[in-house]
């Protein structure tokens, strides 16, 4: 019998087909060890925690393709402002620069320094007497 069941994908010999992409510039690549894959929008993430990755880089440009069931939940508010929202922490030598160079008490500088977000420059600059 003629024209029977070819191997490879679409009846294509999958030696060939990797030689086309090889010429295209595409190479193919499958991730090992892939513990977990979270996709987060402002509202809510999709975890796959059964996720098979595959990477196919063509010229340069990498596309990730996911494979697997994700399960939907929503995003904790209070994940999403500790992430927005790192802890600030001033020393107590940033203080003392700001007040020596403003001259200024260790309140405000404190304050300039917070506002500024800790640049010591953009404090005293804020604090120091405008002539």
């Amino acid at each position: 019998m003629r024209g029977g069941f070819r191997k490879g994908v679409g009846g294509l010999n999958p030696k060939l087909l990797s030689q086309q992409m090889k010429q295209l510039g595409i190479s193919l690549e499958e991730l090992t060890d892939v513990e977990l894959v979270v996709i987060r929008t402002a509202d809510y993430e999709l975890v796959f925690e059964d996720a098979a990755v595959t990477v196919m880089d063509t010229q340069g440009a990498k596309m990730y393709q996911i494979t697997g069931t994700p399960i939907k939940r929503p995003r904790a508010e209070a994940e999403t402002e500790a992430e927005a929202a790192p802890e600030l922490t001033i020393s107590a030598e940033d203080v003392a620069i700001v007040m020596e160079k403003a001259g200024c008490s260790e309140e405000e500088a404190r304050a300039a320094l917070t506002e500024t977000n800790g640049d010591l420059a953009e404090a005293i600059f804020r604090l120091a007497p405008q002539e």
